[in-house]
């Protein structure tokens, strides 16, 4: 591509050396720069690429982006000083180089604390069903079609979101469903996509290790809505309290949901156990696989997009009598003690609560709950205690264990667990640093038909220690602990 294609749409300051020349790709990892690439510096939350310039230079980029040109230039070269900032700049780059593909497609956008994951699974899964090719950004996975592409961040960054994008429209996906971080947000990696449908399933205490407080943190899930043109949509939950604040600024059309308001769409629990529920929604009742409050909000999330899309409700209601959870959302096992062992990815007080409310609203009282969780190191230190608080207060008894600690010590991390409950008995509490050993006792000490909560990890195959990813699989250590009961 020609860098005046290229860079249409940003504000140059200065063009420096060849004003037209062609660029094969570019990158804002010097890395992987080859010959006659464009290299973008970003200033990122750890590393300042402008002092990658010179490594940029070595590997082959004919092309160098920037805020602030180099002390040295070359003559060979060519130097772009931007006026605007440079994570736009790449977001522009991004979507130029790809020919603009958010455009070609549906793309359903959903922010919020919790729920992302399990609505855009649960959005892809009921598209496909009514046969349309559809993608899909998570946490979990990025799919094209049925082609996996690993997934590394909630939200990509702009070149590979664009990619993923483009590779939907070769493939002639019709949707994409895509989860949107605050993080991605905040640094633009979603600047100058088009977006059909903007969702706002709810807001809690997290991520304030990034955010540095919860207004900063609102007003990043705020500026999505801020940024949506006149022919999107804005869903939101209106039982969240701060859904009106989340709306204020935004020209989309707006729409909302709830349990407990009037609202667009309206759903009502009328039954569930751990296999799942009765739903009455919009007036008509619905059988469904999934259980608990919180999923009840998802799956009304899904049902109000797919209306908004202009699916018939009737059909929309049939499919999601068929739908599964996504991996690690309130996954339920059981052994042969008829223990029902729960695998969820909560990891935040208000997830925590949820997912241990649910179960005790099903349980019976002869069963108790033993809940399995930890938190994770290098983020938010101050949802330590409240989750802890949140787990002694609903739980049977408590294991605290290792998440992924990453660079802090495991030590450290429960320490600052147990300031939740520090004047409380402790006899209910047991503290197993190793997680595999945390899931062994909870399954020895489990009585029959006692629950087990094994919370925080859900469908990571890792655990971060000490910079390393090491392989660990909750639901794997799950199954193999079953499987050894029934042999």
């Amino acid at each position: 591509m020609r860098l005046n294609d290229l860079i249409k749409g940003i504000i140059v300051k200065e063009l420096i050396g060849s004003s037209n020349p062609h660029v094969n790709d570019f990158h804002f990892d010097s890395r992987k720069i080859k010959n006659n690439d464009l290299f973008i510096a970003i200033a990122g939350t750890f590393l300042d690429g402008n002092k990658y310039i010179d490594d940029a230079i070595k590997n082959g980029a004919s092309v160098i982006v920037c805020n602030k040109l180099p002390d040295n230039l070359h003559n060979n070269l060519t130097y772009v000083l931007l006026s605007s900032d440079s994570r736009e700049a790449l977001a522009i780059i991004s979507k130029n180089f790809y020919d603009n593909p958010s455009s070609k497609l549906k793309l359903i956008g959903v922010t919020g604390t919790n729920g992302k994951t399990s609505v855009v699974s649960l959005l892809h899964q009921l598209f496909s069903q009514f046969g349309y090719k559809c993608g899909l950004i998570s946490t979990v996975e990025n799919l094209v079609c049925n082609q996996k592409i690993k997934s590394t961040h909630t939200t990509p960054d702009p070149k590979q979101i664009n990619f993923l994008l483009n590779e939907m429209i070769k493939n002639e996906c019709e949707y994409c469903f895509m989860e949107v971080s605050s993080h991605a947000v905040d640094q633009k990696r979603i600047h100058f996509l088009e977006f059909d449908i903007a969702v706002f399933t709810n807001i809690s205490h997290d991520h304030l290790d990034y955010h540095k407080n919860f207004e900063n943190y609102l007003s990043a899930k705020k500026l999505f809505f801020d940024n949506l043109n006149e022919e999107a949509k804005a869903l939101v939950n209106k039982d969240d309290k701060r859904s009106s604040f989340i709306l204020q600024n935004t020209k989309a059309k707006q729409k909302n949901f709830s349990l407990k308001s009037f609202s667009d769409f309206k759903c009502k629990i009328i039954e569930s156990d751990l296999n799942g529920m009765l739903l009455s929604i919009d007036n008509n009742e619905v059988w469904v696989k999934l259980t608990g409050t919180f999923n009840a909000y998802n799956l009304l999330a899904v049902y109000s997009v797919a209306v908004l899309l202009e699916e018939d409700s009737h059909d929309i209601l049939q499919a999601m009598s068929l739908i599964s959870p996504a991996e690690g959302r309130f996954e339920t096992f059981r052994n042969n003690k008829n223990n029902v062992c729960v695998l969820d990815y909560a990891h935040t007080e208000d997830a925590l609560r949820n997912v241990i409310s649910t179960i005790n609203s099903i349980k019976k009282n002869n069963q108790n709950l033993i809940t399995v969780f930890g938190c994770g190191g290098g983020r938010d230190k101050l949802k330590r205690p409240l989750m802890t608080r949140v787990a002694y207060d609903l739980s049977s008894k408590i294991i605290l264990t290792s998440d992924n600690p990453r660079n802090e010590p495991i030590n450290e991390i429960i320490s600052d667990m147990l300031k939740g409950i520090e004047n409380d008995d402790l006899s209910k509490v047991l503290i197993i640093n190793d997680r595999e050993q945390a899931i062994k006792t909870a399954f020895a000490i489990a009585q029959t038909s006692d629950i087990i909560l094994i919370a925080g990890k859900g469908h990571e195959k890792f655990q971060e220690i000490n910079g390393e990813k090491m392989p660990f699989d909750d639901k794997e250590k799950v199954l193999k602990l079953i499987n050894q009961n029934i042999k």
